[in-house]
Formats: structure tokens, sequence, C-alpha cells
């Protein structure tokens, strides 16, 4: 594997975005709720979202924007609507920042630190500008640049985000790898040339999907598997 650029998924890769938003969303309200359920289908909001953008050229490219529309839309349904109540504007305003400021994964603020002395590390998200900066200065992401869907015009997997950071990087696709703990999203990246790193994450993709992605080497489609960015040099190493 010649890459000299990660390129990294970072809802669910390098962040817990679950933990992180249904700890705040418990922090909100003394309500008793299942909050992992409200956060679970605020991100599928977002999923169902940026793919229809994605293919029909159509809808916010802030993610900020997004996340706020889905959050009144749920508010307004008949399960939540009960919180509309209790979250008045400015607490839902606040509510919306949360996506800002998700946790890093145990080992992605140390992993990436030890890849940026080696490749060139980068953020490949749907995620806009200004909340991956942000996210980056909360979990101490120490990214090269940051590539988002507001920057390059398009959601994943529109091929504008993968063939766009490669060419702002000045490399071809097969000098870059994506870093991704969904499947899907390394499908794509390898569609369009790009080398694909996996990642074991407990709460992205299903446990069925997991264990059946294998690497090249074993029959399957991937380049690599990990279960930690800390393992990613040792498994590029061990290929060569």
């Amino acid at each position: 594997m010649q890459v000299k650029a990660l390129l990294f998924d970072v809802f669910g890769t390098v962040v817990d975005w679950r933990s992180t938003v249904s700890r705040a969303l418990a922090e909100s309200s003394d309500a008793s709720e299942d909050w992992i359920a409200f956060a679970q289908e605020w991100r599928a909001g977002y999923m169902t979202r940026t793919v229809q953008t994605a293919e029909s050229g159509q809808g916010t490219l802030s993610v900020d924007v997004m996340h706020r529309e889905i959050l009144d839309e749920m508010l307004s349904s008949s399960r939540w609507s009960h919180l509309w109540k209790i979250w008045d504007e400015d607490k839902r305003a606040q509510l919306n920042l949360v996506w800002h400021k998700l946790d890093g994964w145990p080992d992605s603020s140390e992993g990436l630190y030890e890849l940026k002395k080696r490749f060139i590390i980068a953020t490949l998200s749907n995620g806009n500008v200004r909340l991956l900066v942000d996210m980056a200065k909360h979990a101490d992401l120490p990214w090269d640049t940051v590539f988002s869907g507001e920057l390059l015009g398009s959601y994943k997997p529109n091929p504008k985000t993968y063939l766009g950071a490669a060419h702002h990087l000045s490399l071809p696709p097969s000098e870059c790898a994506m870093v991704a703990a969904h499947i899907k999203d390394l499908r794509a990246a390898a569609g369009h040339g790009m080398r694909t790193i996996y990642v074991r994450r407990p709460t992205e993709d299903s446990p069925d999907v997991r264990d059946a992605v294998k690497t090249k080497e074993e029959g399957g489609e991937v380049d690599l598997v990990v279960d930690s960015f800390l393992d990613i040099i040792p498994a590029i190493d061990g290929r060569k």
C-alpha cells in the first residue's frame, strides 16, 4: 500500500456520536426518556438526507442546518412532541451544537498523532467545516486539513467528495486510503480507486456486517481491517 494520505470518515469512525449525544440529551432535562433512541433517530434522519442530497443535488450543504431541521421535525412528531415544551428556542439551538463536541474513541487522538508523523491525515466527512473544526479542538484531533461536504459541493457517496479530496491533495486516488467504520463508505471510495481501511467500531455497522468484512488477502473487499487507529501502521507495514 503506497499510500500518502489517509482520509477519515468522522462520525462513528473517529468520534463516538451515540454516547456523546445521548448523554447531552439526558443532561438537558429531568425527563426520563430513551435518549439513545432519540440520538439514533436524529442520526438516521441525517443519514437519509445526506444520501438524498448526494443523489439529487437538492438540499442544504450545512449539516448544522440539517441537524436543526431534523430536530424540529422530531419535536413535532407524536413520539417526542412533549419535549417541545421543555426545550425552548435557546435550548434547542444549544442542543443542536452537541454535534460539535463529540468525544473521540479512546484510540482516536493518540492514533491520529502517530499517523500524522507518516501520512497526510484529513477528514472526508459530510459534516460542515465549523462543526469539524470545533470537534477537532474538543477531541484533540490533529488534522492536517479538513475536507467536508460543504467544501466539496456534495455529500458522500457522490464522486465529488472522494475525487475532490484527492484532487485538492494533488494525489491520485490510489495514493489515498479511506478510513471508515462503514463498509458502504469504503465501497464507494474503492469504486473511485482509493485504498480502504475498515475500522471495527462497536456502534457502527451491524455485528454481522463487522464480522463479515475481510481483507482482499482473505478473499474480502478491503485492504486492511483494524480495531484501532494504533493498528493501522503495523497493518500497513505487515503488507510490505
